[in-house]
């Protein structure tokens, strides 16, 4: 295939691909659901489990290999903006002096992984059998983990959002914890990476010590410098998004360099850029980055959904399934809502902070896709993986409107908007309880 050829590809695929995302997901929201889940089942339609079936081969003729790699590039570059959006509005702040948020995400983020351990240790046959044959020792174990306590917090804002539950208590409570939990989720998947390598122990303490100084260099020397040119007078934004775009690049290059995903270095980049006087991001800098990722972001969703083989699973792959959603459901449920209720919040809040925990979707995508291309988890545990993560964001919506009742519904919504006039951030500042925090507002609402 010429040149000519693959852009032409490339180019219809996008359109395509764009197209089915976009509209897959306006019927998602009109059902009462994140447009995540309209996205990604346009991907799995586009892909061998329905376009695959027809006859003439037309998901080959959509999407030949010559031109996989070009969307799967495309797709990473998705995933480097948007990760850099989430880690640049991340506010550790939000664990100050807030017992209710502190007990709910330490909670919602141990108990889970704990769940995911345990399934593997107690059925080791089973996932070794829908895996592949792949090693089910420490590495699997502690991925298995992480992936069940994997809170999306963009898909959480949007359900917050509409579900009424922006400036209600529990949806401050859900959304703060929910950041948290995924601070200490990245962390834990970065090592889980690094450890499944092979190679010497010289070798892996090498790797490591070279992250760790990577770290070092972005926190004390590239923030800095950072903050010094964005701090010249007279710099427009015209002149600073450029920037912006070059580190979030060169530090996922870096990453990726260094053995680690390029998700890892756009995470860092975000939380190293400099904010604003109040400790907000500037919407400037922001807003057309998470422009940029929300439009290639479809392309990711059909790399997704394409390499979920439904007709590949096997009938005894199904018990796999319900022990996955069993684990990961109950677990996010039980922990969000004894955690809460230990804190002194009402059990029905309780029990909406547990539902809202267990929220996955897009967060919990990009870390299966990661164990995919790692070789840690293999085809079929991927699309059971991917089954659990939809089952449980759809489920979302339709269990908060059976627990909330009218009356739970704030009578004023005092949120404090962003500068530029889009999603609500929430309004828990250091000294405050977030129990006591009625009016504040949930955060981004990109619906992802």
């Amino acid at each position: 295939m010429g040149t000519d050829s693959v852009i032409t590809h490339v180019v219809a695929a996008l359109a395509v691909v764009i197209a089915a995302s976009h509209a897959l997901g306006a019927v998602a929201r009109r059902l009462g659901q994140p447009s995540v889940i309209g996205q990604l089942f346009a991907g799995i339609a586009l892909g061998p489990s329905l376009l695959g079936l027809l006859p003439g081969q037309v998901s080959e003729l959509l999407f030949p290999k010559q031109i996989q790699p070009i969307l799967t590039s495309l797709s990473q570059v998705a995933l480097v903006f948007f990760l850099f959006a989430v880690g640049y509005e991340l506010d550790l702040r939000l664990l100050r002096n807030q017992s209710a948020v502190t007990a709910v995400s330490v909670s919602g983020f141990v108990i889970p992984m704990a769940a995911g351990a345990a399934i593997v240790l107690l059925f080791p046959g089973g996932f070794a059998s829908v895996n592949g044959g792949r090693p089910t020792g420490t590495t699997f174990v502690l991925y298995m983990a992480v992936a069940l306590s994997i809170t999306a917090v963009p898909v959480l804002a949007s359900i917050i959002k509409d579900q009424g539950l922006m400036g209600s208590r529990p949806g401050t409570i859900a959304m703060a914890s929910a950041g948290v939990i995924d601070v200490l989720s990245w962390p834990v998947l970065a090592v889980v990476l690094v450890g499944g390598e092979e190679g010497s122990v010289r070798a892996w303490a090498v790797k490591v010590a070279l992250l760790l100084l990577y770290v070092l260099v972005m926190l004390f020397a590239v923030r800095p410098l950072l903050a010094w040119w964005m701090r010249r007078p007279g710099l427009a934004a015209a002149r600073q998004v450029p920037l912006v775009v070059t580190v979030a690049l060169a530090s996922a290059w870096a990453t990726n360099a260094l053995g680690l995903h390029v998700i890892f270095g756009a995470l860092l980049a975000g939380v190293v850029m400099p904010r604003l006087a109040d400790g907000s991001p500037d919407a400037r800098l922001l807003r057309p980055l998470q422009d940029l990722g929300g439009l290639l972001l479809p392309v990711f969703f059909a790399i997704s959904g394409t390499a979920v083989v439904l007709g590949g699973l096997h009938s005894s792959d199904l018990l796999i399934l319900a022990v996955i959603c069993v684990a990961a459901v109950v677990s996010k449920v039980a922990a969000g809502s004894l955690s809460a209720r230990g804190a002194r919040q009402p059990w029905r809040d309780s029990l909406l902070i547990g539902v809202l925990l267990n929220t996955r979707g897009l967060t919990e995508l990009i870390v299966l896709n990661v164990g995919l291309q790692a070789g840690i988890i293999g085809p079929r545990l991927y699309a059971l993986l991917v089954v659990m993560a939809l089952l449980t964001t759809a489920a979302t919506g339709p269990l908060i409107r059976l627990l909330r009742r009218p009356a739970d519904l704030p009578p004023d919504l005092h949120t404090d908007a962003r500068p530029d006039g889009g999603a609500l951030v929430p309004d828990v500042r250091p000294g405050a309880d977030a129990a006591a925090l009625p009016s504040s507002g949930a955060g981004t609402a990109s619906g992802q």
